[in-house]
């Protein structure tokens, strides 16, 4: 890859009932498209739904064998209940990315829309289209794989020092503690 050191970076977008996946390979400053997908867990037993993110995640990192993984913040929101579970389902996508002895940097929102977009208050249809862009991909790809590859293209802009863009203070205040960006 025009003879830079690659680095390969699984993006993670957590959701109970669907959570996004998304590896990319930085190559200086040139993002390449690796993969994408989502996990689909079943209705049911709230432990049964996060083995199977924590399996299935542990699956793709086998498979693609990332250097790094990047996972977005959760928020408040209007719903406590809807909250906590989102909470439970980020933990059980860290839990797969520590079980593999991967740094894990995570960002905010604001934080991934400003790396991709340019505007932290931009549209999912926003993040999709320049996320296309970026990756130079044939088609537009699913919202949970375009919040994910978009977590994974903020990381490698940013992320534990792999190149981060000066100026758009993404990293500023965060400092790396037992292998997380905190």
């Amino acid at each position: 890859m025009n003879g830079f050191l690659s680095v390969r970076i699984l993006g993670i977008d957590p959701g109970l009932r669907s959570t996004g996946f998304g590896i990319i390979d930085k190559a200086g400053q040139h993002l390449h498209y690796v993969g994408s997908g989502c996990i689909k867990t079943p209705a049911g037993d709230l432990p049964e739904r996060l083995k199977v993110i924590l399996h299935s995640l542990a699956e793709v990192i086998a498979q693609y064998q990332p250097q790094h993984a990047a996972v977005e913040k959760v928020f408040v929101n209007v719903n406590p209940q809807s909250t906590l579970l989102l909470g439970q389902a980020r933990g059980a996508a860290i839990c797969a990315a520590v079980l593999a002895n991967l740094p894990v940097g995570e960002y905010t929102a604001l934080q991934v829309k400003q790396a991709v977009v340019g505007n932290g208050h931009a549209d999912k249809e926003q993040v999709q289209a320049m996320v296309q862009r970026l990756l130079k991909l044939s088609g537009t790809p699913s919202p949970d794989a375009a919040d994910a590859l978009a977590c994974a293209i903020c990381h490698a802009h940013g992320g534990l020092g792999l190149g981060a863009l000066t100026g758009t203070g993404l990293t500023k205040g965060f400092r790396v503690r037992g292998g997380r960006l905190v």
